[in-house]
């Protein structure tokens, strides 16, 4: 068992630790694991197995679940009001290409590393211990706090389509705006999942799918309503003459900013991988699952679009209610409204169970590399979950979603996200082109830099320079720039390894396109998004400083495991052997 007394024991102990941060720091931050040790010696620390139940259906069934929420039926509206018109197809199928590319990515290191950790593991691997951290503990607050505006939605949703909004939840008059509304519903649901995650993934998985399998009912009803009762002449006028018609009424650039502000509705795929751990046959349903889930979302997401387009013109879309707008003020159609709204309660129970799942896995994993608790790494024996990951966050949620009115925008919850995408994008190529102790680095980390930079200048020259021909230029010199840098380190700079089992296509192109398409998402987010990042990033930094770094040196120095529990990590390790590789 880990003994980390050494620098926690007592108030010596600990500011004798303290004034050796500076050694520490050098010695832990840049730290990298290895695929072999994520499986094996790191796995082992959580003492149970999580039991391998899952097929390439019931990832299918996570990603779609955890994809296809309610936000879907608010962000097209916005997006076609505000930005692309009806050429928000568009918007939905450019977004989910991008989707697309960032699931390759993710599911190149799923395959070769089937762990619970997902994108954690993957950047501890690749750009060592503190910036795996630093982007793990950023996603564990997104998720948190999402959770918690997500269960407190759940209650709108329901109590609209009662029609008894002011019965779920009780005013208290004492407490100050915004913490006054006790939402006991919201509570009620998220210790109801909890309770689920925590007992079997297996059931949790049957759940999910019965619930999806309800949700997709529904889009579908949405989708039949919109082509059959809309018509085609939305897609090319709109509702006021003075306002811009046409299919493209805002131009491509409002295709790409329309696709940047729906992206949002694709995160959630990102969960699937933390699965990985309780995957079958990785090497043959990751890959199925991930890219499936991708693909399918997309398919109905453009369908949505279009029924949307169909039933309106884009002009005179609700950006707020887009579906159930269309048909409130309609005679004999308003149930399709309180039909609506019962779907998409639906849908936050998929997106909120698969949300729940992912964070508890997370968690789990960033405790077996000792910069948490260990406590956080215990997967019971009996249910084979992460027991004590799953019910601490859980409480952590619903605590929130009680009495805070979050009003969070999608903006706000997901840069930490989109951030993520872009890390493990930029470690997938470091590692198909790094061998540590083997390869010089730096022709990689080099090409890595003057990429993201030359993505960052075109994002700012979009967001900021005025139209016109300059604008165009300078745009083109960037892109002939950026293609130049990928072409030269694509000629230049050999792969230091191939993977074994499935690898991301066209390397390095298909993840510098992830790259850039992250950046250019992350520019489209507004200013209180970057404050609200380096806000919980600075707190996860201090945390870091002050705790993990130490953890995590003690437990190097205690040796973490014992020579016999390596051998039994070893031997479960060649027991499974057959089952991934075939």
């Amino acid at each position: 068992m880990e003994n980390r007394n050494s620098s926690f024991s007592n108030l010596k102990s600990y500011l004798r630790a303290l004034s050796d941060t500076p050694n520490r720091l050098a010695r832990r931050a840049g730290s990298v694991s290895t695929s072999f040790e994520e499986t094996s010696r790191v796995r082992a620390r959580s003492g149970g197995d999580m039991k391998r139940s899952l097929q390439w259906y019931d990832l299918v069934g996570f990603g779609v679940g955890g994809m296809v929420g309610a936000g879907v039926f608010v962000t097209s509206g916005r997006a076609s009001r505000l930005c692309a018109g009806p050429a928000v197809v568009l918007s939905y199928a450019i977004a989910g290409f991008c989707a697309l590319l960032s699931a390759f990515c993710y599911t190149e290191f799923a395959v070769d590393m089937p762990v619970a950790g997902g994108a954690f593991s993957y950047i501890r691997i690749t750009f060592g211990e503190f910036l795996a951290f630093l982007t793990g503990a950023n996603l564990i607050i997104d998720y948190v706090l999402s959770n918690a505006a997500v269960a407190r939605s759940f209650t709108g949703y329901l109590s609209t389509a009662l029609g008894i909004e002011s019965k779920l939840k009780i005013t208290v008059s004492g407490l100050p705006k915004g913490f006054n509304e006790i939402d006991v519903v919201a509570v009620l649901v998220v210790l109801a999942l909890t309770v689920i995650i925590c007992y079997s993934t297996r059931e949790s998985s049957m759940l999910n799918m019965v619930l999806t399998a309800l949700h997709l009912v529904f889009i579908v009803f949405v989708i039949v309503i919109g082509f059959t009762r809309g018509e085609t002449k939305n897609f090319t006028k709109a509702g006021d003459q003075n306002h811009a018609s046409g299919f493209f009424p805002f131009g491509a650039s409002g295709v790409f900013n329309g696709a940047a502000m729906v992206y949002l509705s694709y995160i959630g795929y990102d969960a699937v991988s933390t699965m990985a751990e309780e995957v079958r046959n990785p090497v043959k349903d990751i890959p199925a699952g991930v890219s499936g889930s991708v693909i399918l979302v997309t398919v109905l997401y453009c369908l949505m679009a279009a029924s949307m387009s169909m039933l309106l013109p884009y002009d005179m879309i609700d950006p707020d209610a887009p579906f159930s707008g269309a048909f409130m003020g309609s005679d004999g159609w308003r149930w399709v409204s309180n039909v609506i709204g019962v779907g998409a309660a639906f849908g936050i129970l998929t997106s909120l169970l698969v949300a729940m799942l992912g964070q508890a896995r997370y968690m789990c994993v960033i405790g077996r590399s000792s910069v948490v608790p260990a406590w956080f790494a215990k997967v019971h024996p009996k249910t084979s979950t992460p027991v004590n990951a799953s019910a601490f966050l859980g409480i952590c949620t619903a605590a929130i979603a009680l009495f805070t009115d979050l009003q969070i925008l999608l903006n706000l919850v997901s840069i930490g996200t989109l951030f993520v995408f872009y890390m493990v994008a930029n470690a997938v190529i470091y590692k198909r082109y790094v061998s540590v102790g083997v390869t010089n680095p730096w022709p990689t980390l080099s090409f890595l830099f003057c990429f993201s930079l030359t993505s960052i200048l075109f994002t700012l020259l979009w967001q900021f320079a005025p139209p016109g021909k300059p604008k165009a230029l300078m745009l083109g010199a960037c892109t002939a720039i950026a293609i130049a840098v990928l072409q030269l380190f694509n000629y230049v700079v050999p792969q230091a390894r191939k993977p074994e089992f499935w690898g991301v296509p066209l390397m390095p192109w298909i993840p510098s396109i992830s790259i850039f398409l992250n950046i250019f998402l992350l520019g489209s987010l507004d200013r209180p998004s970057y404050v609200r990042f380096g806000f919980f990033s600075g707190l996860a930094v201090l945390v870091y400083v002050f705790y993990s770094v130490h953890a995590s040196f003690d437990a190097e120095e205690d040796g973490s495991l014992s020579q016999k529990s390596i051998e039994l990590v070893k031997e479960s390790i060649e027991n499974q052997d057959h089952t991934l590789k075939v």
